[in-house]
C-alpha cells in the first residue's frame, strides 16, 4: 500500500475557459498555464506518480514541450493512470480539494468525479471531491487563482 500527494496551483487569467476536473465552469476567467491549467488533474496526476516513485507531472509533460501546450489534462490523467498499472499497482482511492474564492463548484462535482473515475479506470464511489474557500484569506481568497490537493492510495496488484 502506498500513499501519494498533489498539489498544483494556477493564476486567473482572462481569455481562457475554466476547467478543473474535466468540466468546464462558466466563469469569466480562465487558468493560466500551459497545458489547460486543470489544477484538480494535475493535483491528482501528481499524487499518483509520487504514490507509484514516478516523479511529477513535469517530468512526463514538461512545458518546455510544445507537444503539451493546451493538452487535455484528463487525457494526461489517462495517461499518468495507466504508467501506475504498468508499474504493478492499483487506484484504490482519490480524493482531492479545490481552494476557490469563486466560482461556486458545488453543481460541477458530481460531473468532475465522473471525469476522473473514467480518466482513471475506477469506479466513481473511488472518488472524492471537495470545494472550500479561504475565507477572503491567501492568494485563493483573493481571487488570484485556484488551488487544489489531493492524496491516493494504490496498491500492488
Amino acid at each position: 500500500m502506498r500513499i501519494g500527494h498533489g498539489y498544483d496551483v494556477h493564476r486567473f487569467c482572462e481569455g481562457r475557459p475554466l476547467i478543473l476536473g474535466g468540466v468546464t465552469i462558466p466563469y469569466e476567467k480562465g487558468l493560466l498555464g500551459h497545458s489547460d491549467a486543470d489544477v484538480l488533474a494535475h493535483a491528482i496526476m501528481d499524487a499518483l506518480l509520487g504514490a507509484a516513485g514516478l516523479g511529477d507531472i513535469g517530468s512526463f509533460f514538461p512545458d518546455t514541450d510544445d507537444q503539451w501546450k493546451d493538452a487535455d489534462s484528463i487525457k494526461l490523467l489517462a495517461i499518468v493512470a495507466s504508467y501506475v498499472r504498468k508499474e504493478g499497482f492499483e487506484i484504490e482511492n482519490i480524493d482531492a480539494t479545490i481552494i476557490a474564492q469563486e466560482p461556486k463548484l458545488r453543481p460541477y462535482i458530481d460531473l468532475m468525479k465522473d471525469r476522473i473515475a473514467k480518466a482513471a479506470l475506477i469506479e466513481i464511489s473511488q472518488i472524492g471531491v471537495k470545494a472550500t474557500t479561504e475565507e477572503g484569506l491567501g492568494f485563493t481568497g483573493a481571487k488570484e487563482g485556484i488551488a487544489a490537493h489531493a492524496v491516493c492510495l494504490i496498491t500492488k496488484k
